[in-house]
C-alpha cells in the first residue's frame, strides 16, 4: 500500500469541493420569531415524538439516501422549551423569510463575487433522519457564479444558499434519536464551490478563506458546531465521495489525502477481484454452524436471534486489505451492517479470533461452499437484524467488484471516515409551498473591512505587532478591543489583554467564560484611570471569574490590590535597596533587574510598573 506522501495528485485526477455551513448570527430564527440562542438540554420544559418516512417527490421519485434512512426503524424525541413555537413542531406553517438573514446573505454573496438571483424561491429537501421535524429542510438559493482566490488558482463557487439549520442531536436511545430544537430554524447559509481543487493544500486554503470572509461580517456565530465543512473528493476512476461534519480547518487536508488513499486502494481491490473472476453468493442461514459456541458475541445473538452469511468467492485476503489506517474493507462492510442495528460483522480473514474457532470456520466455508480462496461475512444479531445486516454487506460486497461507490460518509476524529448513506439524488427537492418567494436587493449591501485588512490596520494604526493583530482582528473580543480603544484606552493593553491574558489564565484553569464583556472593559479602564496597576490584571480577572457577580472595584479589593500612593511606592522601593544595599555599591545599575523584581513583588500589582522603575532607578543612583 502506498504511503499518502508518494501519490501524485494531478496524475491520479482529483478533483475535491467544498460545502460550508456556517451559522448566522441573526436575532431571531429564518421562519419564525424564535431566538437563536442556544440551550441546555437541561432547560427543557417538555418533549413530544415522531416518526418519519420518505415521500415520492413531484416526479413520482423516491431518494435512495432516504428510502435507505426509512429501512432503520426509529423513533425520534425532540426536546422543546419555553421559547419553542409550533413553526419549529411543524405544528404552524413557516413565516417568512427573516430580513436580517437575507441581508446577511446577499453581503456574503457581494463579499464572494457572486451574483443574487432575481427571485429567491424556497425549497423543500427531503431529511428522514429526524433532525428537522417537518421530515424536510428548506433552502432558498441566493447568489450564484462567484469565485475566491487561492496561491494555487482561483475556485470557483457555485451557489449560496439560505437554510434553516437542523435540530441538535442530543443523544441515541433505545429507540432511537433524541434531538434539541433549540437549534433548529437557525439560519445557516450553505456554500458550494465546484470541483476546482487539486490538492488537499489547496482545500484548506479556500476553506480558511471562505471562513475569514464569513466572519468579516460580524454576523456569524462563533464557537465548536457553528460552522461545517463537508469535502467532496473524487479520482479518476473512482466516485464522489462526501464527507460530512469536518470540525475544523487542520482535517481537511487529512480527510482529502485519506480519502483519496481509500480511493486508490479500492481500486486496487476491485482490479484484483476482476481478475479472480470474483463473483458475491446468495444469503444464508447459518445458525446450526455455531451452536454450543465459545463466542461470546455470536453466542449472545444466538438466544432468540440468527447468524446470517454471505459468500464472497474470489475474495480471500481482500477483506482484510488496509484501505485507511486501522480501517480495511471489512470495515466498510461492518459500517454497512451497522446501519441495520448490527453491532459489526465477523469475515474469514479476520478468523479464528473473537472465540470462533478454527473448526468453526471450516464448517462455515463448508456450509456456504466457499473454498481456500473464497472469504465468508457473518452477522449475528436477532433475525430482523443479521437478515438486514448481511444483505447489506452483500450489496457492499457486489459493489467493491466494480470498484468505488458514490457515498456520504462521515468525518471520524482520525481523519478517516464511515460510510453513512447513498448520495442524495435530485428527487429529494421539491417546492415549498407556504412561503412566497422574495426579490432580494442588493443595491444598498455593503462589503465590510475584511479581517485581513482589519490586521493591516491594527499595526499600521495601533503599533500592534502582527501576531497580536491576527489575534485581535480574528478574535470573538475583536468589537471589545474596538470599543476599548475607542474609550482611549492603549491599544496594547487592550490587545494583550483580551487576547495573551485570558489564554493564560484559560490554561490555568481559570474560569475564564465567565468573564463578560464588561468585566473586561471596567478593568481596563481601571488601569487607564490609574486606579489598578497593569501587573493587577491577572489577579483582578482571576477574581472576577470565579466571582463573576463582583464588580470590577470590588475585585480590585478582594485582590487585595487598592492602589498605593507615590509615598508609600518609594518606600517599599527604598526598602529594597536598603536590603540590598552592598549589591548596589558594587553594581550600581547592574543591581536594578534582580531589585525591580523584588520590588514588584513587595507591591503586588498595586503599582504600575513604570513608575516602579522610576523610582528604583533614583534609588540606586542616589546610592551608587
Amino acid at each position: 500500500m502506498a504511503t499518502m506522501s508518494e501519490y501524485d495528485y494531478e496524475d491520479l485526477g482529483l478533483v475535491a469541493g467544498l460545502e460550508i455551513h456556517q451559522q448566522l448570527d441573526t436575532a431571531t430564527k429564518l421562519y419564525c420569531q424564535c431566538p437563536t440562542a442556544r440551550r441546555e438540554p437541561e432547560e427543557a420544559t417538555r418533549t413530544f415524538t415522531r416518526y418519519l418516512h420518505p415521500t415520492k417527490s413531484e416526479l413520482g421519485e423516491i431518494d435512495d439516501a432516504a428510502l435507505e434512512e426509512s429501512r432503520v426503524d426509529r423513533e425520534f424525541e425532540y426536546l422543546a422549551f419555553d421559547t419553542t413555537c409550533l413553526v419549529e413542531e411543524d405544528d404552524e406553517p413557516p413565516h417568512h423569510i427573516d430580513d436580517e438573514a437575507l441581508d446577511v446573505g446577499m453581503q456574503i454573496a457581494a463579499m464572494l463575487d457572486m451574483s443574487v438571483v432575481d427571485q429567491a424561491h424556497v425549497m423543500r429537501k427531503l431529511v428522514v433522519d429526524g433532525s428537522n421535524t417537518s421530515g424536510f429542510q428548506r433552502t432558498t438559493l441566493i447568489g450564484q457564479e462567484g469565485q475566491i482566490e487561492t496561491s494555487e488558482g482561483p475556485v470557483g463557487v457555485e451557489d449560496l444558499l439560505l437554510e434553516e439549520e437542523s435540530a441538535g442531536r442530543v443523544e441515541e436511545t433505545d429507540d432511537g434519536v433524541r434531538y434539541s430544537l433549540d437549534r433548529l430554524g437557525i439560519p445557516l447559509v450553505e456554500i458550494g464551490t465546484k470541483p476546482d481543487i487539486s490538492s488537499p493544500e489547496q482545500a484548506r486554503e479556500a476553506a480558511e478563506r471562505i471562513g475569514m470572509l464569513l466572519r468579516s461580517t460580524g454576523k456569524v456565530k462563533r464557537g465548536l458546531g457553528t460552522i461545517r465543512q463537508d469535502v467532496n473528493v473524487s479520482i479518476a476512476d473512482g466516485a464522489r465521495v462526501e464527507m460530512k461534519g469536518v470540525q475544523t480547518l487542520d482535517d481537511i487536508e487529512d480527510l482529502v489525502r485519506l480519502e483519496v488513499q481509500r480511493q486508490v486502494e479500492l481500486l486496487e481491490i476491485r482490479d484484483e477481484l476482476q481478475a479472480r473472476d470474483a463473483s458475491v453468493g446468495e444469503t444464508q442461514d447459518v445458525t446450526d454452524t455455531f451452536e454450543g459456541t465459545e463466542s461470546g458475541v455470536i453466542e449472545g445473538a444466538l438466544d432468540g436471534g440468527k447468524v446470517t452469511a454471505v459468500p464472497l468467492f474470489g475474495f480471500d485476503g481482500l477483506v482484510g486489505h488496509e484501505l485507511q489506517p486501522d480501517r480495511r474493507l471489512g470495515t466498510e462492510f461492518s459500517d454497512h451492517a451497522k446501519r441495520h442495528g448490527a453491532g459489526g460483522i465477523f469475515h474469514t480473514d479476520e478468523l479464528p479470533a473473537y472465540g470462533v474457532t478454527q473448526e468453526e470456520v471450516d464448517a462455515l466455508k463448508e456450509a456456504v461452499g466457499a473454498g481456500d480462496d473464497d472469504a465468508v461475512a457473518i452477522a449475528a444479531a436477532d433475525t430482523e437484524t443479521a437478515e438486514l445486516a448481511i444483505a447489506a454487506v452483500k450489496e457492499r460486497a457486489e459493489a467493491a467488484i466494480e470498484g468505488v461507490p458514490e457515498e456520504t460518509r462521515g468525518a471520524n476524529d482520525e481523519a478517516t471516515t464511515r460510510y453513512l448513506r447513498p448520495l442524495p439524488g435530485a428527487a429529494r427537492m421539491y417546492p415549498e409551498t407556504d412561503v412566497p418567494p422574495v426579490e432580494p436587493d442588493p443595491s444598498e449591501v455593503e462589503i465590510p473591512e475584511l479581517l485581513t485588512e482589519r490586521v493591516d490596520r491594527y499595526q499600521a494604526e495601533f503599533g500592534l505587532d502582527a501576531g497580536l493583530a491576527e489575534q485581535v482582528a480574528f478574535g470573538r473580543r475583536m468589537p471589545l478591543f474596538e470599543q476599548a480603544v475607542a474609550d482611549g484606552i492603549d491599544a496594547t493593553l487592550a490587545a494583550g489583554t483580551l487576547e495573551s491574558t485570558t489564554t493564560e489564565l484559560r490554561r490555568d484553569d481559570v474560569p475564564v467564560q465567565n468573564l463578560t464583556d464588561d468585566h473586561l472593559l471596567d478593568v481596563l479602564q481601571l488601569v487607564d484611570a490609574g486606579d489598578l496597576a497593569k501587573e493587577g490584571i491577572v489577579d483582578v480577572l482571576t477574581v472576577l471569574a470565579e466571582n463573576p457577580d463582583l464588580s470590577a472595584e470590588e475585585a480590585v479589593e478582594e485582590a487585595g490590590l487598592s492602589g498605593v500612593d507615590e509615598a508609600e511606592v518609594r518606600a517599599a522601593v527604598e526598602e529594597v535597596v536598603d536590603r540590598n544595599e552592598e549589591q548596589v555599591e558594587e553594581q550600581g545599575m547592574g543591581a536594578f533587574s534582580a531589585l525591580m523584581g523584588e520590588a514588584m513583588g513587595a507591591l503586588r500589582g498595586k503599582a504600575d510598573g513604570e513608575i516602579v522603575s522610576s523610582t528604583l532607578r533614583e534609588e540606586i543612583q542616589k546610592r551608587s
